[in-house]
């Protein structure tokens, strides 16, 4: 039989008393993954966030010398192994194509990408979302968006459903599976897991249940082996019943969410080995972009560390220290800030977000004035001459690292031309704001979750990662003319989620007086029978 043991910590302090050094050793108790301690561990931290436990139960607990017992303990040593290889790929992309659409004010603003899920492939048109974890699509649908191309003005061809019966490689993900986060719910662990994800926005959540099935990739560089397509088994929300913004043209298709928690597609690419743990995302002028699995950016390129947020590793949060308006750069504007491509335009606490606009007015040689369907306070009338110098707003890191946006007004035209344009930041309630999309143009932005920090260089979106850029000097925009004509643009943030727990592991920082050292062991004893 074997034990897998966890040594969680041992402490040695060195004490100089009476000329002699006395070693002082603290201990810690160790504890079996599946111990009954380990379990009464599990409830009360589900319990803790929000999960209800069906008749007074524990939930799924693999019985001890069981063979889900071994099961479990091989799948995590077969796990380890693989995390100690070496990547398979230098990145991958999806096998429709790295190519981002963006599509407009019908589709909230937001960036989509065709993929293929199922055997056989089906496409799905499915919004790019860095706030959130579940990858969804709509699937056998009770309550869904139109799927029609009729239905939309941008689209040449329906948009799919998926149905896990026709696809020979789907597999039911029952409630005892960890990845479950209402798995203590179920009546019977072996029910099919159920999921619900509310979002922020407009009342909009999805419902179904969770299903394992295939992502279909390509490796993106010649130095890969070969070029064949790589069939990635991932977990899929099929998602039965859409609310609010997913009932009126955001993510019609299904949302593709890249966030931090165990249950997004990248984390089962690196967990899997396929790529390293990092992604990035890259919005060109023209509205062309692309998406690269496994991209860590290239040398040089400027960095911020990822911050946790009440103490958890729940999403990609970065602290700005100092905001700057042209030249000027404000006191007290510090805060925290979720990068996040699920939301179209870009939000500031209130009390920076007073100091901003406010700074920018004085700046801008223009006259404020009124747009009737444009949700931005600050908007002014452009001259016979067009849109008049517009100071870049700068977000300043700890890094001695900055973030410019050299362009941050939303354009609008009229019949003639340009008619006036609106600095497209909003206020938000609380301490943390959001970097849109729109504030991301002309930037590759780096999510490296391997180091915990974001990355980002100007970028004309057409390279392929680790290549340089042929220009390096890409301007920052908002949507093209065409598309801005389009009044009663709505800031959009279906990712901003009433999200279910993340089970990302935190990246401990600890620090002890001089003299003090750590010893951190992961301890495997075996016994045999």
């Amino acid at each position: 039989m074997e034990i897998r043991l966890i040594l969680l910590g041992l402490l040695f302090v060195v004490c100089v008393k009476g000329g002699f050094v006395e070693p002082i050793v603290y201990s810690a108790r160790v504890v079996h993954r599946f111990s009954d301690e380990a379990r009464a561990h599990r409830v009360f931290r589900d319990l803790k966030n929000g999960a209800q436990v069906a008749g007074g139960g524990f939930g799924f607990w693999p019985e001890r010398r069981s063979f889900e017992f071994y099961r479990r303990l091989l799948s995590s040593d077969v796990q380890r192994q693989t995390l100690k290889l070496n990547p398979q790929f230098q990145f991958l992309y999806p096998s429709e194509g790295s190519a981002t659409i963006p599509l407009g004010n019908d589709f909230g603003w937001l960036h989509y990408m065709w993929i293929d899920i199922a055997t056989p492939k089906a496409s799905f048109l499915v919004a790019l979302d860095a706030g959130s974890d579940l990858f969804w699509v709509p699937c056998d649908c009770v309550q869904c968006a139109p799927l029609s191309s009729s239905y939309y003005s941008s689209l040449d061809k329906d948009l799919n459903e998926y149905s896990p019966s026709t696809s020979s490689t789907s597999k039911s993900l029952s409630c005892s599976h960890h990845l479950c986060e209402l798995g203590l719910s179920c009546p019977n662990p072996k029910q099919q897991c159920p999921y619900t994800i509310n979002y922020y926005s407009d009342d909009t959540s999805t419902s179904g249940f969770l299903v394992e099935d295939v992502l279909h990739l390509v490796p993106g560089h010649h130095s890969d082996a070969s070029n064949k397509s790589v069939k990635a088994p991932v977990i899929i929300g099929c998602g039965s019943k859409q609310t609010g913004g997913y009932l009126n043209g955001v993510a019609p298709d299904g949302l593709l969410g890249l966030g931090l928690g165990e249950i997004s597609v990248p984390s089962f690419l690196a967990k899997a080995g396929y790529i390293k743990n990092s992604f990035s995302l890259c919005f060109n002028e023209d509205d062309s972009g692309r998406l690269f699995f496994g991209d860590q950016g290239k040398a040089g390129q400027q960095t911020t560390p990822f911050l946790p947020l009440d103490g958890k590793n729940l999403t990609y949060i970065v602290g700005v220290d100092e905001c700057c308006v042209g030249s000027s750069c404000l006191d007290k504007t510090s805060f925290k800030i979720l990068v996040d491509s699920g939301t179209s335009f870009t939000f500031l606490p209130d009390q920076v977000y007073l100091k901003v606009v406010n700074e920018f007015d004085r700046q801008v040689n223009a006259s404020k004035s009124m747009f009737q369907g444009y949700p931005w306070q600050y908007c002014y009338k452009s001259s016979s001459h067009g849109v008049p110098k517009i100071p870049s707003l700068t977000l300043k890191f700890g890094t001695s690292n900055s973030f410019v946006v050299s362009n941050p007004v939303f354009v609008i035209y009229g019949t003639q031309g340009a008619v006036g344009f609106c600095l497209a930041i909003q206020p938000t309630d609380g301490d943390v704001g959001t970097i849109g999309q729109n504030f991301m143009t002309g930037y590759k932005i780096v999510f490296d979750r391997e180091n915990f920090k974001l990355g980002w260089s100007l970028s004309n979106c057409q390279e392929e990662p680790l290549k340089p850029s042929a220009n390096g000097n890409s301007p920052n925009s908002l949507p093209t003319t065409e598309q801005q004509s389009s009044p009663n643009g709505h800031a959009v943030a279906p990712a901003v989620a009433g999200r279910t727990p993340s089970k990302s592991s935190a990246k401990c920082r600890l620090s002890f007086l001089a003299n003090s050292f750590l010893l951190l062991l992961t301890v495997h004893i075996s016994f045999i029978n």
